[in-house]
């Protein structure tokens, strides 16, 4: 679902399609590294080529390691273990694994036409059926993970996890693109509040309003991540919600926007849960 920043250079009109986007945007160019440095000896293959570091790039670890280590953290303030917030930031960080893989592998075509820096299966430097294989791997291990604090919990997880590999297929080319993003991050109270150890449930719902606030954060990571990929998206005729909000508005001013828009759902989820808690 989501997608990682490129590299930057000035988007004029012409490269965004035939709408003004308004300001400079994120855009697409070929990664100084794409090509074979000096000396290198033909057919060799660079260390950055190796196959653990090619599915690392593939998969989207800045937004995975921020999700997870947020997740981590919430636990943790909630009054949660240290095992417990420990079982939750692997757990996350392997489901975010699993997006960025899946979100790749979809788009590899499209992320070739565009020439998207970053992006090693579009590239050809890594194979689609490793990424593949290496996907189903993670799913084995997160479901365990999952359970691992509480069926309950888990399920929430598996069912916010699917939603997001399902907003990897539709909605996202138009205006309800925010739709899978609200869905998925307002499971996280749930998986968060029910939660034990060693596969007990032993929490309880969450509060509603956590849910909802839970839901906006996921719209405001959407219009984040989204940001970058704007002008391919313009390009392809697609009318997300970012996009439309882009056209608007200009790219900085909705990164501006988008940013403002995440500190004060994030500071009401810091209020919220200090007044009422994250359970019932």
């Amino acid at each position: 679902m989501a997608k990682p920043m490129p590299w930057r250079r000035r988007s004029t009109v012409a490269e965004a399609g035939d709408t003004d986007l308004g300001t400079d945007l994120p855009h697409t160019a070929a990664h100084p590294d794409d090509d074979e440095p000096p000396g290198t000896a033909p057919g060799r293959r660079r260390v950055a080529d190796a196959t653990p570091l090619l599915l690392l790039r593939a998969a989207h670890a800045k937004q995975g390691v921020l999700t997870a280590v947020g997740l981590a953290a919430a636990a943790a303030i909630s009054g949660r273990p240290a095992r417990e917030a420990g079982v939750v930031l692997a757990t996350v960080l392997v489901g975010q694994t699993i997006l960025g893989w899946h979100n790749d592998l979809v788009d590899r075509e499209r992320d070739r036409r565009h020439d998207l820096p970053g992006k090693p299966i579009a590239q050809g430097l890594l194979d689609p059926g490793t990424t593949w294989f290496a996907l189903l791997c993670a799913v084995l291990l997160v479901v365990p993970l999952s359970v691992a604090t509480g069926v309950t919990a888990g399920l929430c997880y598996l069912v916010s996890l699917a939603i997001g590999m399902l907003g990897n297929l539709v909605l996202r080319r138009g205006l309800l693109s925010w739709l899978p993003w609200a869905a998925s991050y307002a499971l996280y109270p749930a998986y968060l509040s029910y939660g034990g150890w060693g596969g007990a449930d032993t929490g309880s719902a969450p509060e509603p309003v956590m849910v909802v606030l839970a839901a906006f954060l996921g719209i405001g990571v959407h219009l984040l991540v989204s940001l970058w990929g704007l002008v391919p998206d313009n390009a392809d005729g697609w009318r997300s919600l970012p996009l439309r909000l882009g056209l608007r508005l200009g790219a900085s001013r909705l990164l501006t926007v988008a940013t403002v828009y995440l500190l004060l759902v994030i500071g009401a989820l810091g209020v919220v849960g200090t007044q009422v808690g994250l359970a019932r």
